[in-house]
């Protein structure tokens, strides 16, 4: 029994630590699982069931309706009658008998319902929202989940830059140190060599939150267990080799902003309401029957049935004629709204040419900042090489070789900051145009 206990310890550690197994993903598979995943996603594709069904409610009402029903009634008192005799005098007859009997089935059916058609089209329009909204939902997601993950390995690169200027920082405090040890170098020079090292360390914690925060955030977005680790697969530089096809092939059309979309649909619905409720003003035609049964009896109110048919049919047709100006007035409500949803396209189009424009612009001199930085690179590589072996032969001061190693670590962050920058800027408008490749 104990032996038992113990293997299922194992299996269940085993299982625990396959679970919390790290996931390294790029950023291809973090957007295919916030799409699957993320809570606000499955609502919105609830919200268009919901929808498709509530059209289906309004079909519903060109069908016909049937109800069956049944009732019973004890009479306790007959019903009195009167009527005149003819000679002065008044009799009273009694009408009913102590039971009473109703069974039945009536139906009734819509032939002319021009408001009803009208509406069956409003449903179709709200469908199409819905639909778009969910695709909104998608490009936002998009967009949220690659900035983060441009973010994180932007800390991450970060991170390693530090790293190295740390491990650098405490290489040349190790030499002091035997140096020192020597008598070649003074105590103050150690002392400030260690402050070197020590100055970095704030930075390398202030990274290594950062991380977790942005990791923490993707999760989120992700619609993931925040317990489950992840690690980003991928790095800037490796985003940088599709900058300039993105910038030679970017089509600036607006047809797929979802904006501009959402706003078509929702005009296109105003106006819709004012086919609804010019409908109004014209006749509808019903159509019923009704198939009875009746019985009434005496006494034992389960006895002595004497059960009679009978049915009719009938057509009703309403016109209204006049509803205090109501139908009207609704009609310029709709009328001015459509008006009103006119001049706000005309206003978001100039602000979305706008938004464009300036991401372009964004984007063109993010490419000359990092051509740029690319260089400064290497002329800072260059310069912290050759200060290295000058502080090898002596010929470079500790303050000099600081300077030199600083700016490499400044370089190289602003070379990764400018990537970054990029890249956001292009997530940006591809969020603006609304031409996702992971969107519909």
């Amino acid at each position: 029994m104990r032996i038992k206990w113990i293997v299922a310890s194992l299996v269940l550690t085993c299982m625990t630590t396959w679970a919390q197994a790290p996931l390294n993903l790029s950023l291809d598979e973090c957007i295919r699982i916030a799409l699957s995943e993320n809570p606000t996603i499955k609502v919105d594709s609830m919200e268009i069931e919901r929808v498709d069904y509530a059209k289906k409610e309004t079909l519903g009402q060109l069908f016909p309706e049937i109800t069956a029903s049944g009732q019973y009634t004890r009479n306790l008192a007959i019903q009195t009658m009167y009527m005149d005799a003819g000679d002065g005098q008044v009799r009273g007859i009694k009408m009913g008998r102590d039971n009473t009997y109703t069974a039945g089935l009536s139906a009734s059916i819509p032939i002319v319902m021009p408001t009803l058609w009208k509406s069956i089209k409003l449903s179709d329009n709200q469908i199409l929202q819905n639909i778009e909204a969910a695709r909104s939902s998608k490009l936002s997601l998009v967009n949220q989940v690659k900035n983060a993950y441009y973010a994180l390995l932007l800390a991450q690169d970060s991170k390693n830059v530090i790293e190295q200027n740390h491990a650098t920082a405490q290489e040349h405090a190790r030499i002091y140190q035997k140096q020192f040890e020597l008598g070649t170098a003074s105590e103050y020079d150690v002392l400030r060599a260690n402050v070197a090292v020590t100055n970095l360390e704030p930075s390398i914690i202030e990274a290594e939150n950062s991380i977790s925060l942005l990791k923490l955030q993707l999760k989120v977005l992700m619609g993931m267990d925040a317990r489950q680790e992840i690690n980003a697969a991928q790095t800037l530089d490796e985003f940088k080799g599709n900058m300039y096809d993105s910038m030679l092939h970017a089509d600036t059309s607006l047809v797929r902003n979802t904006n501009l979309r959402t706003l078509d649909l929702q005009t296109d619905y105003l106006k819709k309401v004012v086919d609804v409720q010019k409908a109004a003003w014209l006749p509808t035609l019903s159509g019923s029957g009704s198939l009875m049964w009746h019985s009434m009896s005496n006494g034992n109110p389960l006895r002595n049935f004497m059960w009679n048919k009978s049915s009719a049919v009938g057509l009703t047709l309403a016109w209204p004629v006049f509803t205090g100006f109501q139908r009207k007035n609704r009609i310029k409500q709709a009328e001015i709204q459509a008006r009103e949803m006119k001049w706000q396209r005309e206003n978001l189009e100039r602000s979305l040419h706008m938004q464009v424009e300036s991401q372009l612009n964004n984007l063109s001199k993010s490419v000359k900042q990092i051509e740029s930085n690319a260089g400064g690179l290497r002329q800072a590589e260059k310069a912290s090489d050759i200060m290295q072996q000058s502080f090898k032969i002596g010929a470079a001061s500790f303050i000099q070789l600081r300077d030199t190693d600083d700016a490499l670590m400044n370089a190289r962050l602003t070379y990764y900051q400018a990537i970054y920058n990029y890249l956001v800027a292009d997530s940006d408008l591809e969020y603006v145009l609304g031409n996702s490749p992971y969107v519909n």
